[in-house]
């Protein structure tokens, strides 16, 4: 069995693919992920032995590149994104069986698994992203909702639409030069109505929060055997062992809850000190 894993977007979003990678493998499945071309990343593929091929433009040189004049950059990122997919994924993916995607909306995945006839899956690692009447969509660029509306399935819906507005010319564009037809819902055709949710389910209950059907599989940890830097071990050594919980460089609504769970959370046997790290699709 042979799977191509891909995301754009930061080391939270890598990071659990790499994980995945390394547990294919483990049950004799090859795995290749496709990932912006970042020294970090290569790094981090490279020791777990992972093979990766670069997809898109580097997420440093997007951050770091001089703003347009006029509009959002997001609406110059989406296209080449898209295209990205559709050019790589569709080399790549060639004699694979499925393609998981992640990351920022991964709009071009789910058409090539289809053109080629592959299961496909859409992985997150957190609700936010995802149609739920328990709480609102977070910002996006794109034609605001009007001032005062406060009905979540509405919001929902705009939401949907800035989805549109980023990705649905160039999605459809791409589609229709391989033989498909349009898409009206760029992202609930992402999502798939069954997406994975790689996150700890006591940390990130999922149960009736969304929706969707979401399968929860629980976090995608990579584990990491290198030799702790002296003053960290001598640290480690002096007390009880600590209890870390990572929320990666963004926070979410839930974040004081998963914090007070997390805290409430009954702290591992001695010497064995815990880590549980979230990211954010």
């Amino acid at each position: 069995m042979r799977v191509v894993l891909t995301a754009w977007g930061s080391r939270g979003d890598v990071e659990p693919l790499a994980a995945l990678a390394v547990a294919l493998r483990e049950v004799g499945a090859e795995a290749v992920v496709c990932v912006p071309p970042e020294p970090d990343f290569e790094a981090l593929l490279k020791r777990a032995d992972v093979p990766m091929v670069p997809l898109g433009p580097s997420a440093r040189s997007v951050v770091t590149a001089p703003k347009p004049s006029s509009g959002h950059p997001a609406f110059e990122l989406a296209p080449r994104l898209v295209a990205a997919r559709f050019e790589t994924l569709g080399a790549v993916a060639q004699g694979a069986d499925a393609i998981v995607a992640t990351g920022l909306m991964p709009a071009g995945a789910r058409d090539v698994a289809d053109k080629l006839g592959l299961r496909y899956v859409l992985a997150c690692f957190h609700l936010g992203g995802i149609p739920s009447q328990h709480f609102p969509p977070g910002a996006r660029p794109g034609t605001p909702s009007p001032a005062g509306e406060t009905d979540r399935r509405v919001l929902w819906e705009h939401d949907a639409q800035r989805v549109n507005e980023l990705y649905g010319s160039a999605l459809n564009s791409q589609r229709a030069a391989i033989g498909l037809p349009p898409v009206a819902n760029v992202r609930d055709y992402v999502f798939t109505d069954h997406p994975w949710l790689a996150a700890d389910p006591t940390l990130c209950p999922s149960k009736g929060m969304t929706d969707l059907d979401v399968v929860q599989t629980g976090a995608w940890i990579l584990r990491d055997d290198r030799p702790l830097p002296d003053e960290l071990q001598e640290f480690l050594e002096a007390g009880e062992p600590p209890v870390y919980v990572g929320f990666g460089r963004h926070c979410s609504r839930g974040s004081r809850r998963s914090c007070t769970t997390a805290a409430r959370v009954r702290r591992p046997r001695p010497r064995e000190p815990a880590c549980h790290s979230s990211s954010y699709h």
